[in-house]
């Protein structure tokens, strides 16, 4: 489905309600997986959550038995879903004497899974690989985990780490983690310990050790998922290029929260747009900024919202020299890459490295190539960040419906608000 986006349009006050955090959802299905007695609240109607749901309802019962024989190995496909496949390799890990084969689609295919086998191995899992050394699909041979200390790169994957740890509960002595170097997104780390610690699990973090003592029974919990703020970065984007005065209320929202994302509240301070924290909810303002100037951030704690700053920089005429970005590369494509190859073809001048992009500031009167169709690589963020530039100029997104995996109702939330969208 490719989508024409008409900039015939302006926004100017809206209200939206946005679905729970998938971070935060992810993160809160594999610890109902292990406590059945947690009831989730506002979860994220997101594809990569309802994979997780999925691959969980289908092999357990109330009591956390398997439904289906022990005898034979059953096949979990998790297609694009990568924060699935890191989370549900470390909980099978420690489904006794269970046999799963966990694949994904041909991308998922190529996306590394090494480091955390190896750090399960580590602890006694029993795992192996299908096909390709290092990658999915892996067969997992669930067994009683007894080993309690294991050592990781600080420069993986935060996904990697919160997998261990979300497990991490249920093992029979809890875990030491010791991560060696400069961690890398530790707002996804304090996530999962945060998470851990609202239901009543004990964690310490201290230097580069990670604690997490062994949990076994919680009470009964009702938990509040918070809004997904990657999902509020495409309308701190919107409202950025809009005209002064222009507004967007979003819900649930909490100002003290867990997700690193939320620095979009003092990063588009930059771009015009004041955040008002409300009871259950946030209102995006855009104000009048003098002299704006191109922006040097280092965004390794928040890469996900790095496609929505270059493109919110590029729409206001704005450089941007962006780093900590290497996680970007093995994204569900190479975002930086991509970013680079779509923003060409609206007339930017742009150069990316392994970790860093660099846009150079096309001015207030510069005019974007018009009827452009951005490609978006199987990506939902390319799809989402790209279209605030329909305030700016006519464009057309291929593949609209891969924001599935993260918003489904993102077109339709868009035209709720006044975009003119057609299918093409």
């Amino acid at each position: 489905m490719n989508l024409l986006l008409n900039s015939q349009f302006k926004i100017y006050n809206s209200q939206l309600n946005l679905t729970g955090s998938k971070s935060e959802t992810n993160r809160l299905l594999l610890l109902q997986a292990l406590y059945p007695n947690l009831i989730l609240d506002n979860s994220s109607n997101s594809d990569d959550s309802e994979v997780m749901t999925k691959a969980l309802q289908k092999f357990q019962l109330p009591n956390n038995d398997f439904q289906l024989p022990t005898s034979s190995v059953h096949l979990i496909d998790i297609h694009h879903a990568g924060t699935a496949m890191r989370f549900l390799t470390a909980y099978f890990a420690i489904q006794e004497k269970r046999e799963v084969i966990v694949t994904g689609s041909s991308r998922m295919k190529e996306r590394p899974i090494k480091i955390l086998v190896d750090a399960l191995q580590q602890l006694g899992a029993e795992i192996s690989y299908e096909e390709k050394e290092g990658f999915p699909p892996i067969k997992i041979k669930g067994k009683k985990l007894t080993k309690s200390e294991v050592t990781l790169a600080a420069n993986v994957s935060s996904q990697y780490i919160s997998a261990l740890l979300l497990i991490a509960p249920k093992l029979e002595n809890g875990l030491e983690l010791i991560i060696e170097g400069e961690i890398t997104s530790v707002p996804y780390i304090k996530m999962t310990l945060g998470l851990l610690n609202e239901i009543g699990v004990e964690t310490s973090f201290e230097n580069n050790k990670i604690k997490v003592f062994p949990k076994f029974i919680i009470p009964n919990s009702k938990f509040k998922i918070e809004s997904d703020w990657s999902s509020a970065s495409y309308f701190y984007s919107i409202v950025a290029l809009s005209a002064v005065g222009t507004t967007i209320t979003l819900s649930s929202y909490k100002k003290e929260s867990l997700q690193g994302d939320s620095v979009l509240t003092e990063i588009y301070k930059n771009f015009g747009v004041e955040t008002i924290f409300k009871s259950d909810s946030i209102m995006l303002s855009k104000k009048e900024i003098k002299n704006q100037k191109s922006e040097i951030l280092n965004l390794q704690s928040s890469p996900d919202i790095a496609q929505t700053i270059a493109v919110t920089c590029f729409g206001l005429g704005l450089g941007c020299h962006l780093t900590g970005l290497h996680t970007l590369k093995i994204k569900e494509t190479d975002r930086l890459e991509a970013l680079k190859t779509e923003l060409s073809k609206l007339g930017a001048m742009i150069s990316v490295t392994n970790d860093s992009l660099t846009l150079d500031p096309s001015g207030s009167n510069f005019i974007m190539t018009r009827n452009v169709a951005i490609k978006t690589y199987q990506d939902h963020r390319m799809a989402m960040a790209f279209a605030p530039l329909a305030l700016k100029t006519d464009l057309i997104i291929e593949e609209a419906e891969v924001v599935s995996k993260s918003y489904p109702t993102f077109w339709e939330d868009l035209k709720n608000i006044g975009f003119v969208i057609e299918e093409v």
